[in-house]
């Protein structure tokens, strides 16, 4: 019998192999199985009684081939019991019936089939190798928007036998229905004010940039964040695919409704290290691969571990991450696009024209300490929200543009981005950013200035090359022009605002 292991989102082959023999009494699995896998042996016994077979008396032993990868969960009790009914001649086919399936699902007591976790990576594998995948009803919605697979549903035990003898067939499953596109309830018309972050929202959305938001409680830095998916382009089948390859993988599972919507992940500033990027004995993903093609939200950023913070960093850069551990090591994608808010100070009330602030510089200092400089200097945008006048807030106020408005203006910069053979403006990389980020005299200048007045790295002033060619693009201009420079500058402002903290002493 065939099935498949899962090593992070790759999903190796698996040969079930079974042996039964003359002797006492004995159900033993082998080849690197877990404890789930062992637990096997009773639930494949009651299913195979229950289901009106013999369960063989002797020694039974069952290899669970190659033994040097690990198995766990119980997916690998169908194919079980499937191999001891052939052992023990209850199921006669020919060998090369059994290479054309792949079987998963965990047998209940009485032979019916439930879910497991992982099936959307294993079905995108059983496609690439041209098998029919045989998997539990409660599965269905999972497996089936893998377009060109050939899959067959099951509820129980009997049923699997029914088709494999060809007493009863299984039909194939219609797989790679279209859905219409998501509907995002968040808009932008609920936002009232705050231009200068609606323009952050759009330029961070036309490029991919990172965001940070800065400003005193109340200001709609949480409502912002919660609306950029609903500006962002819609997802390609193949970003989709992974995308929920991913979150298949999770302990929420996948669902359907949210398949090809772009992820929103909010983790509280509690979360550790390990819920953020993945891990555990057997790797996870954790919040970042989770939020792969979409947005990692994180609000109150300083209140996050600083360890926790700082491994961030590499994953911004290289849009992986790779977990390791003694035994096994998985790698998980994670292209998300980060979101932050904080306050400006410790009482969250610097800079605000209602509320005084009472903190001193040297708290404002450490307080700001908290993000480290490596990892402000992989966030494009830098911006200060501010409090919304009270005359905006009213009902019968002017509404801004809507999200629809924007995603047009951001599906536009994002096809002269395509055209140029890229994904997006922040993932340009070296030999891109001289071809595409090619700056006049007068743009040169400005930049150089503000690397020297505000102390910008050489990451920074790459970073700021590709916000500038963002908004060129949101412009329609093929050139890059020192206005474009000198917006880009000033969304860095905590580079800018290191210069100078104007606190109440």
């Amino acid at each position: 019998m065939l099935s498949r292991a899962q090593i992070g989102l790759q999903a190796p082959l698996v040969r079930v192999e079974a042996h039964i023999s003359g002797g006492l009494p004995r159900f033993a699995v082998v080849g690197l199985a877990e404890t789930t896998v062992k637990e096997s042996r009773d639930r494949v016994r009651a299913a195979i009684k229950n289901a009106g077979f013999e369960f063989p008396q002797g020694r039974i032993i069952v290899n669970l081939a190659p033994a040097d990868v690990p198995k766990e969960g119980g997916r690998f009790d169908l194919p079980i019991a499937l191999g001891i009914l052939a052992a023990s001649r209850q199921l006669r086919l020919q060998p090369d019936i059994w290479s054309q399936y792949e079987f998963y699902g965990e047998l209940g007591l009485n032979g019916s089939l439930r879910d497991f976790r992982g099936a959307l990576p294993v079905t995108l594998s059983a496609r690439a190798d041209r098998r029919i995948l045989t998997v539990p009803r409660e599965n269905r919605d999972e497996v089936c928007v893998v377009r060109e697979s050939r899959i067959l549903i099951a509820n129980h035990l009997t049923e699997v036998i029914a088709h494999l003898t060809g007493a009863k067939k299984l039909p194939l499953e219609i797989t790679g229905i279209q859905k219409p596109p998501p509907l995002f309830p968040a808009d932008l018309l609920d936002v009232r004010g705050q231009h200068h972050a609606r323009r952050a929202m759009e330029i961070a959305a036309a490029g991919g940039h990172s965001l940070l938001m800065i400003g005193p409680p109340g200001t709609g830095k949480s409502m912002l964040a919660m609306r950029l998916p609903g500006i962002l382009p819609e997802m390609s089948e193949g970003d989709a695919l992974e995308t929920a390859a991913i979150h298949s993988l999770s302990t929420s599972g996948f669902s359907s409704h949210s398949w090809r919507v772009r992820p929103f992940r909010a983790p509280h500033h509690t979360a550790s290290s390990v819920a953020l990027v993945g891990g555990g004995s057997n790797p996870r993903p954790g919040e970042i691969s989770l939020a792969h093609n979409g947005v990692l939200f994180l609000d109150e950023l300083p209140e996050f571990q600083r360890q926790v913070l700082e491994a961030l960093r590499q994953p911004l850069e290289t849009g992986s991450i790779v977990i390791s551990r003694a035994a096994r090591q998985a790698e998980f994608p994670c292209r998300f696009q980060l979101v932050a808010a904080m306050n400006p100070c410790p009482c969250g009330h610097l800079g605000d024209p209602d509320v005084m602030c009472r903190c001193g510089s040297a708290q404002v200092q450490r307080y700001r300490d908290r993000i480290s400089g490596p990892l402000l200097d992989r966030i494009d945008l830098q911006i200060a929200v501010a409090r919304v006048p009270r005359a905006l807030l009213r009902l019968d106020a002017t509404a801004g543009e809507s999200s629809a408005a924007v995603r047009t203006r951001v599906l536009a910069a994002r096809q002269l981005q395509s055209a140029r053979g890229i994904v997006c403006n922040a993932m340009l990389l070296e030999p891109e950013i001289r071809d595409y980020c090619v700056l006049d005299e007068k743009g040169t200048e400005l930049l150089e200035q503000a690397m020297k007045r505000f102390s910008l790295s050489a990451r920074a002033y790459k970073r700021i090359l590709r916000v500038a060619r963002t908004i060129a693009d949101l412009a329609g201009t093929r050139d890059i022009a020192a206005d474009h420079v000198s917006e880009a500058v000033g969304f860095r402002e905590l580079n800018r605002a290191r210069q100078t903290v104007d606190v109440v002493p």
